[in-house]
């Protein structure tokens, strides 16, 4: 299998006096940062609150709310539409109770549905995304600090789904929680039964009030109910909105000590010299709570054999491509390493940033170096919060190979909280993976946010950073500095972004996708909810103009114009995601660019106007199809761009998609095609036994790969993993039919935790 990592190009920067004065220019902003929630004249914006009630009795979570103690327990009030009624009682009721012991959370939800064979249920996986099923989630803010939480969500298939909230409103799926959850479907709707233990989450020592909040959603409907703040600005991931539990006293996390051995083992057969390599390797990993707002995290002999590859990606433009981390231990508490560099993200469907988003920190660039993993000895990483601070330091060896020697990274970074959701940080990397070389970087970031925006219930963040790279032999042009405002709400949206990335500025253990430029972006959405118009949700229209200015030669870059006239979304789950999208661009090239092997684009500027129409179907059905077609002018010559995707579901055990990606490219320097083809089948026993099916073909690599995937969780926290990987070239471009095989691996882990 082709593992596509991302090849990380140099970037560029600023003057430090400037970036200071950014920075202490957002300390002494107007008060409209330090409005407080709590404290707005408005009666509907008071705090929602419940006290948990405190539990003896054994709860046993089967889904079935059947313990004593469920039925004297007092329910936390009613939930309230968010959408479509804004403000009205929901059109089915939610019961929900919150008990504690020492030990766990529990959390105990009865959905009532007037028609339970609507419900919808369709998938049992892990993470799965919820866009499409009937859903609970929840939101713990342990520290009630109002920008970081815990996540947790689960269907009426009973799926595991659980992550980080940081920043503003970002979630991270890939981390994994010890918790349980049972569901129960009835006559009169469905059960959630959940239970959260204290050791698998951090939170002040002697404090007893954390936000809460919970969601729920009625797909069929496209319904969706909050208990606090149920306003169509809110999400579920802002903390900020969340009520507040209280009674959190007398919880127990033990010794703080999560010792989790595992044994991991694989056989690979490479092809072309027809050896077999065998490996077996036990490992460790160890978590402790310092105190109970402080985690050490660490590990040896560090194993991915559970890490599923990424998806397949031809690269038609001069940047590289940025690819998610999915390893467990660089995502223990990732949000603190969050940094004000990149985005803010634009609204559903809306263009990207065009490759300027900034990481100074990238885990990926710790064990991974060009396509080739590289073994990690030994790592440590100390994150949380000391007061009202977020820090988080990581250390990582990484051991020799034929091509690297073994190294020594550093991270540390902190976050000192401001206001009601705002802080001010810095960060600092040392390492550099590349042979014989050693660099860091450094800066410093501020991000300023309310939801309560000149009186009003708006959104509104202001970020600013500073970063400085110091490489070998590389002096002056070594910083990135910028700012955006952005302004994210339901009816409006708006952004207004500057970026400078210099020359020389490398960030080694960070991701920069371009340099040498200065970037300016402004943008702004309207998305009305109109009554009775076409059976419509929502539409969208946007407008975003992006330019890229060369800092060397002092020219325009390349520059794009957005424009979306129509993107309507129907009450029924479908839409038509784009009638005639407008881009226009312009793109300068300085050198020449061979976008496709032997089609190489000569120096000179390219104007072109490009069009889109695209539309899906509801994923609420069994057959869900989803096409997109672009056409217009394509650097020199002209291009086609079509893609399409084809899911089959058997609820909730079996899940069929295949999408194809196609380019076909028409320029006087040479035609081209451009292809991507995967396919996926998910089959789930239960909730605890999942198996994934993934096959990707590219015609640029003329590579088939294939990973199959078992992940069988005897009780959460003990895992047993297996995976099978075989890839076949095509040898014969003109032939699409034969395919050699090529390397095969089969690869195993099992990990076991221990809880003190």
């Amino acid at each position: 299998m082709i593992l596509f990592c991302p090849e990380l190009p140099r970037s560029l920067p600023c003057d430090i006096r400037l970036v200071s004065g950014i920075l202490w220019a957002g300390l002494f902003v107007p008060n409209v940062f330090a409005t407080s929630y709590e404290s707005s004249g408005n009666a509907d914006t008071e705090v929602r609150t419940v006290e948990v009630t405190v539990t003896t009795e054994r709860i046993v979570i089967d889904g079935v709310l059947d313990e004593s103690i469920w039925k004297t327990a007092p329910k936390i009030g009613d939930l309230i539409q968010k959408q479509p009624d804004t403000g009205q009682p929901p059109s089915e009721r939610t019961e929900a109770i919150l008990l504690h012991d020492a030990d766990n959370l529990y959390i105990g939800v009865i959905a009532y549905d007037s028609e339970p064979d609507k419900i919808i249920g369709t998938n049992m996986a892990r993470d799965i995304a919820l866009r499409s099923e009937d859903s609970l989630e929840i939101v713990l803010d342990t520290f009630r600090d109002k920008r970081n939480g815990y996540y947790f969500a689960t269907t009426p298939a009973g799926s595991f789904v659980d992550g980080l909230v940081y920043g503003t409103n970002l979630l991270n799926l890939d981390w994994n929680a010890i918790w349980d959850v049972r569901t129960q479907r009835t006559d009169q709707g469905w059960v959630a039964e959940i239970a959260i233990p204290f050791k698998s989450l951090t939170f002040p020592e002697n404090q007893d009030v954390w936000g809460f909040n919970i969601s729920r959603k009625i797909y069929r409907k496209l319904e969706e109910d909050f208990w606090s703040s149920p306003r169509l600005e809110t999400l579920i991931l802002q903390v900020s909105e969340a009520g507040e539990i209280s009674n959190m006293k007398g919880l127990n996390q033990g010794i703080g000590l999560d010792v989790r051995p595992f044994v991991a083992s694989s056989w690979l057969h490479n092809k072309a010299t027809g050896s077999d390599d065998f490996e077996f390797e036990p490992g460790l990993d160890v978590f402790y709570n310092i105190t109970p707002s402080l985690k050490l995290t660490g590990t040896i002999n560090t194993d991915f054999g559970e890490t599923e590859v990424d998806e397949r990606v031809v690269n038609l433009t001069r940047f590289s491509l940025f690819f998610p981390e999915k390893r467990s231990f660089f995502l223990e508490d990732v949000g603190v390493f969050n940094f004000a560099s990149a985005g803010p993200d634009p609204p559903r469907g809306g263009p990207g940033a065009g490759e300027a988003d900034i990481f100074p920190f990238f885990s990926r660039r710790i064990g991974l170096l060009d396509g080739q993993e590289v073994p990690l000895e030994i790592g440590a990483k100390l994150t949380g919060k000391v007061g009202s601070m977020d820090i988080g330091f990581l250390g990582v060896r990484t051991g020799d190979t034929s091509f690297v020697e073994g190294k020594n990274f550093f991270v540390g970074r902190f976050k000192q909280d401001l206001f009601e959701q705002s802080y001010v940080g810095g960060i600092i990397t040392h390492g550099n993976p590349a042979p014989g070389l050693s660099s860091k970087t450094y800066g410093a970031d501020v991000r300023l946010a309310t939801s309560e925006f000149l009186g009003t219930h708006s959104n509104f963040i202001f970020n600013a950073y500073g970063l400085k790279s110091e490489n070998e032999g590389v002096s002056g042009d070594d910083m990135s500095f910028g700012f955006s405002a952005n302004y994210p709400n339901e009816i409006w949206e708006g952004m207004l972004v500057f970026r400078e990335i210099q020359k020389n500025f490398d960030p080694s253990l960070g991701f920069a996708q371009r340099n040498n430029v200065r970037m300016y972006r402004v943008g702004g959405t309207y998305n009305p909810r109109p009554n009775d118009f076409f059976d419509l949700e929502q539409m969208l229209h946007d407008v975003f103009y992006t330019r890229f200015d060369n800092l060397e030669h002092g020219q325009l870059e390349s520059s794009e114009l957005y424009i979306s006239w129509l993107d309507w979304h129907f009450n029924s789950g479908d839409g038509i995601h784009s009638f005639f999208d407008y881009f226009g661009g312009v793109e300068r090239l300085f050198e020449p660019f061979e976008i496709s092997p032997g089609v190489v684009l000569p120096v000179g500027k390219y104007t072109t106007d490009r069009y889109k129409i695209s539309f899906g179907t509801a994923r609420k059905r069994r057959l869900v199809t989803s096409i997109r077609v672009t056409w217009g002018d394509f650097w020199s010559g002209s291009a086609e761009e079509i893609s399409a995707r084809l899911t089959y579901k058997m609820p909730p055990w079996f899940t069929w998609e295949t999408e194809i990606r196609q380019t076909f490219a028409h320029l006087p320097q040479g035609d081209f095609t451009a292809r991507v083809i995967s396919s996926s089948i998910d089959f789930a026993i239960s909730p605890r036994l999942t198996f994934s099916n993934l096959a990707q073909y590219d015609n640029r690599s003329r590579n088939l790969g294939w990973q199959s995937r078992m992940r069988w969780t005897l009780k959460p926290g003990n895992d047993l993993f297996l995976s099978f990987n075989q890839s076949w070239i095509n040898d014969t471009p003109n032939s699409t039919l034969r395919f050699i095989p090529q390397d095969t691996k089969i690869a195993t882990k099992f990990q076991y935790t221990f809880r003190f």
